[in-house]
């Protein structure tokens, strides 16, 4: 009896010892973070403006934090793909997620089922930015429309064989265009592409006639004359293109599809790592060089806190579950 209530107590030491280890290894993690690179996986193509963020933050916050940011992108799936990676990392600090409108706010209800849960999966770290959707027309129509109505109607004449380019289905430029249907009662074809940069090079080109994309994505071709701005999604015009007019004040009121971008690090992640990346991020949106380089790319700097942010995913995953819900649309 007594040596078995020697071995259990042994034991129960043994159990407390390697629990104190843990909480020292863990606070020694989080003291000495970060001690090698950190990598963020952005969820869609190179040159996209996901990925003219990410880059555009991640110089900054390397430097703050005196340690390289790898930017890397792993595209597909409206951004399952990435988002999935990042849930199966380690809870370190050293894998984050550019999480956008797309994967923590369109996605669950426009997927049946996926590989990751948007809140409970994730730590938020903070909310990067906000980037307004442009409406644009390409060679086939810049010549012949210069406002939202006069595309309306050349739709309307075209019937249902106008077509309208995405980066994806189920993206905000999809959705976008779906609300203007619901909106409107134009009838067109949706015609999907694996990222934004595919879908412009088809619409410069003439291979579909109009589409909504963001203002960091499209605007050096709006500048260079190979596409054409209608309007614009958010509910002002943006200081980036201050002369092209608003959904609404082109006759639809309320209309606004607002995407965005944060980092979120996978659940587990210790506070005092997140802490720390979420202070290097908000450091960087104030530098002076990241707010001149966001604000002609029409994006508008936005950095919340952990909890903060976490709510605003929540938020965001009903808000865009009512636009799924309304204009139909579906990942397939």
């Amino acid at each position: 009896m007594r040596q078995s209530y020697i071995a259990r107590m042994m034991l129960g030491f043994a159990l407390l010892s390697g629990a104190a280890s843990a909480g020292f290894s863990s606070l020694a993690r989080a003291q000495d973070f970060p001690a090698k690179p950190i990598t963020v996986i952005v969820p869609h193509t190179a040159g996209g403006t996901s990925d003219i963020l990410a880059r555009t933050l991640a110089a900054e916050a390397s430097r703050i934090l005196k340690q390289q940011i790898i930017v890397e992108n792993k595209g597909g799936a409206n951004g399952t793909i990435a988002a999935k990676l990042v849930v199966g990392a380690p809870p370190d600090g050293y894998t984050l997620l550019l999480a956008t409108a797309s994967t923590h706010g369109i996605n669950p209800s426009l997927y049946s089922t996926l590989p990751y849960d948007a809140v409970r999966d994730f730590k938020p770290v903070t909310l990067l930015a906000t980037v307004p959707n442009v409406l644009v027309v390409g060679r086939s129509l810049k010549d012949k429309v210069s406002n939202l109505q006069e595309l309306l109607a050349f739709i309307k004449a075209q019937g249902d064989k106008a077509n309208m380019g995405s980066s994806g289905a189920g993206t905000p430029g999809h959705l976008a265009g779906e609300m203007m249907k619901s909106a409107t009662g134009v009838q067109f074809t949706h015609v999907p592409y694996k990222g934004g940069n595919p879908a412009q090079a088809d619409l410069v080109g003439g291979q579909v006639d109009f589409m909504f994309t963001t203002i960091p994505g499209a605007i050096a071709l709006i500048k260079a004359g190979n596409l054409r701005a209608l309007a614009v999604t958010s509910p002002q015009r943006s200081p980036a293109l201050p002369e092209v007019p608003t959904m609404v004040e082109q006759g639809l009121p309320g209309f606004q599809a607002l995407s965005w971008h944060g980092i979120l690090a996978p659940a587990g992640t210790p506070d005092a790592i997140v802490a720390t990346l979420n202070k290097a991020f908000t450091e960087a949106l104030k530098s002076p060089e990241v707010t001149e380089r966001l604000a002609k790319e029409g994006a508008a700097a936005a950095d919340l806190n952990t909890e903060a942010f976490r709510a605003f995913i929540a938020q965001e995953v009903k808000n865009w579950a009512q636009a799924v819900r309304s204009s139909g649309a579906t990942a397939n």
